[in-house]
């Protein structure tokens, strides 16, 4: 089930895609003079796309409090990446705030711990830990989850390569498509989420196949109901959020008791009719 959603997932990104591309691309020619050069938004969503099946390296990373991880430390959950610089006072923070209240909406319909995000300053050595701190205080940001991280300078190339992520120095900071990627447990890009704003089940949807999948991998007890109350989480297009509808699972187990029910009862006819 989880890989038919992951499949489905998939074609409805494709879909999205191709209508993206040729409004990204029109949309940074509109109003510029005929010759102009500008980004290239083709390319950027080409390599953006050619990032996912990648595994990105063990990078070294300092925290906001200055605190030093590595990202292969962060495998276990699944993992939402941003990049950032915190000179931006424009798009970085709207794409923050409201890649912060599709968090929200996120752990209210997964659960608080099932994932992390990471806020990754990509302006070295500009955006340090005191930066990337004072980053996260001015948007609001308070999460015990969410890590607002500064790599190491020469790091930075290979970093935003894996990670499918293409900026373009301009005299006023940086161009770059909005863009929040999400990894899977093993630490594998899976799913590329565009826009400074965007429908929540386009983070909300692969974040849940994510954690249903490692729940039906491990099989315990714990895990079991996991991945009853994620079947049971659904999309409301009236609230524009997540509830629980365990009508669903109702109507499963009804529908399963009533085959095992007739299961028993052609049992007993037959040996019934052989006696």
């Amino acid at each position: 089930m989880a890989g038919r959603a992951r499949a489905g997932l998939a074609a409805r990104l494709r879909t999205l895609l191709a209508l993206l591309i040729p409004l990204l691309a029109g949309s940074a020619a509109a109003g510029q003079p005929e010759g102009a050069s500008g980004p290239d938004y083709r390319r950027a969503l080409a390599v953006s796309q050619a990032a996912i099946g990648g595994a990105p390296g063990d990078h070294p990373l300092r925290t906001s409090d200055g605190r030093r991880i590595t990202l292969h430390e962060l495998r276990g959950r699944p993992l939402v990446v941003s990049f950032v610089y915190t000179g931006c006072f424009q798009a970085c923070p709207v794409t923050t705030q409201f890649l912060a209240q599709s968090v929200r909406s996120a752990r209210d319909a997964l659960g608080a711990d099932r994932f992390r995000v990471l806020s990754i300053g990509f302006n070295q050595p500009f955006d340090g830990p005191a930066e990337m701190a004072d980053f996260a205080r001015r948007n609001g940001i308070a999460d015990r989850d969410w890590l607002f991280v500064s790599p190491n300078e020469r790091d930075v190339p290979a970093l935003v390569r894996e990670f499918g992520f293409v900026h373009e120095a301009t005299p006023k900071g940086f161009d770059h498509l909005a863009q929040a990627t999400i990894v899977d447990a093993q630490g594998v890009v899976q799913v590329q989420v565009y826009g400074e704003t965007f429908d929540l089940q386009m983070l909300v949807g692969p974040l849940k196949s994510l954690i249903a999948g490692e729940a039906a991998a491990r099989l315990t007890l714990d895990d079991i109901w996991t991945k009853v109350k994620l079947y049971c989480t659904v999309y409301d297009p009236y609230s524009g959020g997540y509830r629980l509808n365990y009508s669903l699972f109702v109507e499963l187990f009804a529908g399963f008791s009533f085959v095992v029910a007739v299961s028993i009862w052609m049992l007993r006819e037959r040996r019934r009719s052989r006696a």
